[in-house]
């Protein structure tokens, strides 16, 4: 059983494929979580957007995990970019379990340009301790592959004691 959860909500499947990758090569649990609103469509998307402008959330739907989540030694949290901020399901999951969370890292999917730091900072809020290690992806863009590689480097000399915060 493994001591690291990747945990995510992705409403294209671009988080998931990029989550599924990290779990695997971490050899961690994966869970999706979701919330049970409709968010597909062009309509899902402009909920979306309001949702995370308005930080909405709603309730999460059941998921199950293979142990307590504060007994994780690192949750891995993924999120697409919804206008500048963490998705809502996302926000949901953290304002309910973030304070149970010994130790956090954050995957954010992106289509724009930017880093997105400030939603680390938004994440941040909602967790005990600071995230410890995190990558911004675009997943179009040339360096997606380098950053990814890199944020699993990062995350294994976290996880072996090398590193301690970011």
């Amino acid at each position: 059983m493994s001591d690291v959860l990747c945990i995510y909500y992705s409403r294209t499947g671009n988080t998931q494929r990029v989550m599924e990758d990290i779990a695997a090569s971490l050899d961690a649990e994966s869970v999706r979580i979701r919330d049970g609103v409709e968010r597909s469509g062009w309509r899902g998307y402009l909920r979306c957007g309001l949702d995370a402008m308005r930080k909405d959330t709603a309730p999460l739907l059941h998921f199950e995990t293979d142990r307590p989540l504060e007994d994780y030694r690192l949750v891995i949290i993924g999120t697409p970019v919804w206008a500048g901020r963490c998705s809502s399901v996302v926000r949901a999951f953290l304002r309910t379990y973030g304070q149970r969370l010994q130790a956090v890292s954050y995957v954010v999917t992106r289509s724009g340009e930017g880093k997105f730091q400030d939603v680390y900072r938004q994440m941040d809020q909602y967790v005990t301790d600071p995230h410890l290690t995190d990558v911004s992806l675009r997943l179009d863009s040339v360096g997606c592959d380098f950053w990814r590689e890199e944020f699993l480097r990062q995350t294994r000399e976290v996880l072996s004691g090398g590193r301690e915060e970011k």
